[in-house]
């Protein structure tokens, strides 16, 4: 696998040419179309098949994984023009493997809320071990907020990935409740109450485990947290449910903040089957323009956790989304507007704008005026960033990565997943 950056007078063709490799291949693995004009900074993934079948009349994907000793789901990972969907065309090619060494094994997770794009949530099925619907939240007598999620733990299942429950202290009003947290974790009958709540939910809709999200929790819960969490992996791991808590982003044992000071890293991640860093949102839409999820930054997190957990307990946060902020930043003022990653290269392509890399980072980034004379600065994610969040897996030992979130599209991140790791697989 080779990343281009593009350069002045580069097109797809030129590209593939430099390469030796089909524009055709190169449209598909990053998800463009024959029209697409190309952005100074852009990443272009190149990926050199390795095995090609060419499909004959009366054959299907079963027949032709079976004949390579391949598997429906890595057929469709290695030619997503399919778009997840078994049928095919006599003729069509189809990429059994490619040139690429496999940096090894992670599990995948990705949330998604209910009103996803049913053609997107379907394409993405073939790249996750676990998908988790948002959210399922609570009332104060520990009765569940239901969610229609009927159909996205169906379409998972047919995909051979995991459907995990997802519980939080969301609010109808967006935010987290650390009220509604108090009285979960610290008057019994209600906790117990939410708990076999909990497991009726999983065992009617056929969900394979749970993922725990209790944000801003308050510094004097911080052990109730942690009991919960062990009394949830009590109750579920003897059903066969595993338990997986959403941690934030820590740097120290004391960090002061609401955010952090109710997550005891120890506790948790000896209490769960799992843990999720929630490494991104370092730019957000309140703050100044910055990376969503530097590399340093998130290095600083890592290197903490695993004094404090099992890395081989440890989902790495992957951001699918970007800003953009309107210049100057005024603090209490300015919001910036959340962009998908391929938005990101629309905008710069329409403004004329060329992409920079942050190495400090690990990330691109450009500015541009818009039409009222406004500057703004853009911070995404491409194959680059992802791919140098991805390498700190195996360097760090973890189980694999959580994406938040599934919402939006991003073809090169799953060509560049794809390419370097084997994806586990638990059902």
């Amino acid at each position: 696998m080779v990343i281009h950056v593009v350069k002045q007078g580069d097109s797809v063709y030129s590209v593939a040419q430099e390469y030796g490799v089909s524009p055709d291949r190169v449209l598909i693995d990053n998800g463009l179309t024959d029209d697409s004009e190309l952005v100074i900074g852009q990443t272009l993934v190149i990926l050199y098949p390795e095995q090609v079948h060419t499909v004959k009349a009366g054959e299907t994907l079963r027949s032709i994984a079976l004949q390579y000793g391949s598997t429906v789901i890595q057929l469709y990972r290695n030619n997503p023009q399919l778009r997840a969907l078994p049928s095919l065309m006599e003729g069509e090619e189809l990429v059994i493997s490619f040139q690429q060494q496999k940096e090894g094994a992670l599990s995948v997770n990705g949330y998604a809320y209910p009103f996803v794009d049913r053609d997107l949530y379907r394409e993405t099925m073939p790249y996750l071990t676990f998908v988790t619907p948002f959210t399922y939240g609570f009332t104060a007598t520990g009765e569940l907020v239901d969610l229609d999620d009927e159909f996205m733990i169906a379409e998972a299942r047919d995909y051979g990935v995991a459907p995990l429950m997802h519980l939080s202290t969301l609010t109808e009003e967006g935010g987290f409740s650390n009220e509604l947290a108090h009285i979960a974790l610290n008057e019994r009958q209600v906790q117990e109450n939410l708990i076999d709540n909990i497991i009726s939910t999983m065992q009617r809709k056929n969900y394979y485990g749970l993922d725990v999200d209790f944000e801003y929790v308050l510094p004097e819960d911080r052990d109730a947290y942690t009991s919960f969490i062990r009394n949830l992996r009590n109750r579920l791991n003897p059903l066969g449910y595993e338990v997986t808590v959403a941690l934030a982003p820590k740097t120290s044992a004391n960090q002061r903040g609401l955010l952090y000071e109710g997550h005891d890293f120890r506790g948790l991640g000896q209490a769960a089957n799992w843990v999720l860093l929630m490494t991104y949102e370092w730019g957000y839409t309140y703050g100044p323009a910055m990376a969503v999820s530097p590399i340093n930054k998130v290095r600083e997190v890592l290197d903490y956790a695993v004094t404090e957990i099992d890395p081989k307990k440890i989902f790495l946060g992957m951001p699918n989304y970007g800003y953009d902020w309107t210049l100057p930043f005024v603090q209490g003022e300015s919001k910036a507007t959340l962009i998908s990653n391929v938005r990101a290269v629309e905008i710069a392509r329409r403004y004329g704008a060329e992409i920079q890399y942050d190495e400090t980072s690990q990330a691109p980034f450009f500015r541009y005026y818009d039409e009222e004379g406004r500057q703004h600065e853009v911070w995404f994610e491409d194959a680059r960033s992802i791919r140098a969040k991805l390498a700190l897996v195996p360097e760090y030992g973890f189980e694999g990565v959580g994406y938040w979130n599934l919402m939006r599209p991003f073809p090169q991140n799953w060509t560049v997943l794809n390419a370097l790791y084997h994806i586990r697989k638990k059902l």
